[in-house]
């Protein structure tokens, strides 16, 4: 009987950014838009979405009908990486930025856009990034009782700039 340990398979840091094609800048994140990455990417697989993805939080949250779909790479980064990711729940989808070192160590991380649900309201938020690195973000929350529409006090724009160090930052006023 052969009662060697055997080490847990690895992932690269370089297959897992190979995951997340460069795309030109400026890009929309919204309901449809993922829709469109989800036909041109293959979902990550969950050991590289376990080793370069998840929070432990997350990791403790997870059910197993969670899909996470690698949408692109920022272009152009130099020092570090950016890319973005989709993921999609039960009611729960979002679009995350993360930012790594060139070695493949965290620097950053934001939830840019995408729809959730407490069962008492629903918050949609859709992101704009431009060329600068400028991110542009309006969100709607509206009750579940509502009847059509949201009303305007209900949403809010926010500014994000994700910096030459691979910070993502917020200046909005």
């Amino acid at each position: 009987m052969n009662t060697e340990n055997k080490k847990p398979p690895h992932i690269s840091f370089r297959q897992f950014i190979e995951k997340f094609p460069e795309v030109e800048l400026p890009v929309m994140l919204s309901e449809e838009t993922a829709h469109i990455f989800s036909k041109e990417n293959n979902p990550l697989p969950n050991l590289m979405v376990e080793q370069f993805m998840l929070t432990p939080e997350e990791r403790d949250s997870l059910d197993g009908m969670t899909e996470f779909v690698p949408c692109f790479r920022v272009p152009q980064t130099y020092d570090f990486y950016a890319v973005v990711y989709w993921r999609g729940g039960l009611m729960d989808h979002r679009y995350v930025m993360l930012t790594f070192t060139k070695d493949g160590r965290p620097i950053d991380r934001r939830v840019l856009a995408g729809m959730y649900s407490d069962g008492q309201s629903i918050v949609q938020s859709v992101a704009h990034i431009e060329d600068d690195w400028s991110i542009y973000i309006v969100s709607g929350k509206q009750k579940v009782s509502d009847k059509m529409g949201s009303e305007a006090s209900k949403n809010t724009a926010r500014e994000l700039e994700l910096l030459p160090e691979g910070q993502i930052v917020d200046i909005s006023d």
